[in-house]
């Protein structure tokens, strides 16, 4: 006899993630908790039917309390969070001293997030990635669309990875835009969609460029996956660009179908890639 999948905690951020698991939970009829980050989350997806709690950023005491209190056993963060200042974090007694413990150094945005994994483990509950709830989200291998990278796309592709790869062991980012073998941007903190409209604005005479989208050498599956969806599509088109290459089996594509189809219908390619040195 099978087992009935635990009591799952979502810790949601903003973007359609949270929304997608919810809905699987409620079509599976998956018991479930909904820790919605304020500011970050979409209230619109909170009606009174769905069970949750709003909590700020710095409620980590809060929401550990909650997620007892509804005998949460599994926990899944998803979605994105606008990093706050310093300033702007009001800790409880609980986050107080987590910051403390884990000291300013460890304040980048992976060792901070494998520290709260910890932290929630600490507590007995199993913290999970997305792709253990939805495996069909992680990004296949190989060419999704019916166009393909030109020889000048895979050289741009193959410069990206290089240079993603670097950028994730500095904890930097995940995405790079490569034209014609000039690297015209990398992500910082403002994210994939502000790269890439940043990027239009440098964006050459000629072939368009290509978005290299990588998981981070050292990143936890568990974590802020690369992500891509139609929003990604829509914006490489408005800034000129000819294609996505994503790291397959390790980044999210939100709604396949649509993506793909977006795509083709704009002449790009999308293209899910495993970089050698970190299948080895």
């Amino acid at each position: 006899m099978t087992e009935s999948p635990k009591k799952l905690g979502i810790i949601a951020g903003g973007g359609v993630l949270p929304q997608i698991l919810i809905d699987h939970c409620l079509n599976t009829k998956r018991d479930f908790f909904v820790l919605a980050v304020e500011g970050n989350a979409d209230k619109a997806l909170f009606s009174p039917a769905i069970p949750h709690k709003w909590i700020r950023i710095g409620q980590a005491g809060t929401g550990f309390k909650l997620f007892h209190d509804e005998n949460v056993a599994e926990v899944v963060m998803i979605g994105t969070i606008r990093r706050p200042s310093l300033a702007d974090l009001v800790p409880d007694l609980r986050t107080a001293a987590f910051f403390a413990r884990i000291g300013m150094k460890s304040l980048g945005d992976d060792g901070i997030l494998r520290a709260l994994i910890k932290e929630i483990e600490s507590e007995n509950m199993r913290v999970l990635g997305i792709h253990e709830v939805l495996p069909d989200l992680l990004v296949k291998e190989g060419l999704l669309t019916k166009h393909k990278p030109d020889k000048q796309a895979e050289a741009d592709i193959a410069r990206g990875i290089e240079v993603g790869l670097a950028l994730g062991k500095l904890d930097v980012g995940q995405s790079v835009i490569v034209q014609q073998g000039l690297v015209l941007g990398v992500e910082g903190i403002e994210g994939t969609d502000e790269l890439i409209k940043r990027c239009g604005t440098y964006k050459r005479k000629g072939d368009g460029g290509v978005l290299v989208k990588l998981r981070k050498v050292q990143q936890d599956m568990r974590i802020d996956l690369p992500t891509i969806g139609t929003s990604t599509v829509e914006n490489l088109h408005q800034a000129g660009m000819k294609g996505i290459a994503v790291h397959a089996g390790n980044a999210l594509i939100v709604d396949e179908p649509a993506v793909i189809e977006l795509a083709d219908k704009y002449k790009m390619f999308i293209k899910g890639i495993v970089p050698e040195v970190m299948s080895k």
